[in-house]
């Protein structure tokens, strides 16, 4: 049985993309098979699309074009089918996570990777999740160590990352400023944030403030400049590895360069790259229905013109997360809820304080 699917045969921009016919796939042990409503895109794309930097290539995606055709990490939709050894997810769930090429009708997801989809958002708000709110979750929770009271800087707050940073910084009690260019400010304000900074008139790393926590999720400024505005015990925390060379983009410089000079200085250098997992995306789930946490969505495209919510990611000055919806009306389905008996795994329904 054949899906339309976006695919590609070589590295390139969005030109290289086209929609074409390609064999449904079949769930494999451990995996389900979702019926995709809507995808989120973003960086995590755009670089495996174009193979930049090369380092991409090298890292499992293939040294001369795309191992898998078929680009898309995030999804939100519904199961159609489960593999061998899948006892937590059955068909009908909705569900939202991370798969392999779901720039299509149909994508395979593991079902570690998949979690019941928050049941007060749509499936278009539920795609902006998972890879941009897992990176967040990591860098503020994980990495940052956020503690209640703390002052946090969250650069790129307008962004994919950096809006659920800012929301989620606030969830832990801390003392948020966001910073973006003007034009954003209003935006980035109503994340709740307690200061705003427009980083073409104020230079933050130059001013008397200074904060417990950073997170960098703008990728252009090097580390002693970010060091400069923090505590003389603070964190700084790296998320993604945008700028740098054609190489290696900015993962060398600033990733593993944060790792490397940590062990050095006063401060704490992390780096993170998402991993979404259910136990992630559970938590995820909880702060999102319970109201602290909402979704930023940027623009939306079908799927036949998933090109144009590529033709940019380079530029690095989006509003939220673009999405590309692949069903505009979702049939309606009642959510798995936390009452259902069925287990979802740590930090889910079978949890003694869920």
């Amino acid at each position: 049985m054949a899906m339309k699917a976006i695919a590609q045969s070589e590295y390139g921009s969005a030109e290289v993309l086209r929609v074409d016919d390609i064999p449904k796939p079949t769930p494999q042990a451990g995996e389900a098979l979702v019926r995709v409503y809507a995808v989120g895109v973003g960086p995590e794309v755009w670089h495996p699309m174009t193979g930049l930097p090369y380092l991409v290539r090298v890292m499992g995606y293939g040294l001369r074009r795309p191992k898998n055709p078929v680009p898309g990490r995030d999804l939100a939709g519904i199961v159609e089918a489960v593999g061998e050894g899948v006892t937590t997810l059955h068909p009908g769930d909705q569900v939202y996570g991370t798969g392999d090429g779901t720039l299509a009708e149909y994508a395979r997801a593991p079902a570690e990777r998949l979690a019941p989809k928050p049941a007060n958002l749509s499936f278009v708000q539920a795609a902006a999740v998972p890879v941009s709110g897992c990176a967040a979750l990591l860098a503020v929770r994980d990495e940052g160590r956020i503690q209640a009271g703390q002052s946090v800087l969250v650069v790129g707050a307008s962004g994919g990352v950096g809006s659920f940073a800012v929301q989620l910084a606030k969830s832990f009690g801390a003392e948020v400023t966001g910073v973006c260019s003007g034009e954003k400010a209003d935006l980035v304000r109503s994340l709740g944030v307690d200061q705003v900074i427009d980083y073409t008139r104020e230079d933050f790393t130059e001013g008397e403030q200074k904060y417990d926590l950073i997170i960098d999720t703008a990728g252009r400024r090097p580390l002693s400049q970010l060091r400069r505005a923090l505590v003389p015990k603070g964190t700084l925390v790296i998320v993604g590895g945008e700028g740098g060379d054609r190489v290696s983009g900015g993962f060398i410089q600033r990733q593993l360069g944060a790792m490397a000079v940590s062990p050095f200085v006063g401060h704490r250098l992390r780096a993170v790259i998402s991993k979404e997992r259910t136990e992630e995306l559970l938590y995820l789930r909880d702060v999102i229905e319970a109201g602290s946490v909402t979704p930023l969505v940027g623009q939306t495209f079908p799927l036949e013109e998933a090109a144009k919510a590529l033709s940019d990611e380079d530029e690095g000055h989006g509003r939220g997360k673009k999405v590309v919806t692949i069903v505009t009306e979702p049939e309606p389905r009642r959510p798995r809820t936390r009452e259902d008996p069925r287990e979802w795994g740590p930090g889910g329904p079978d949890r003694p304080d869920a």
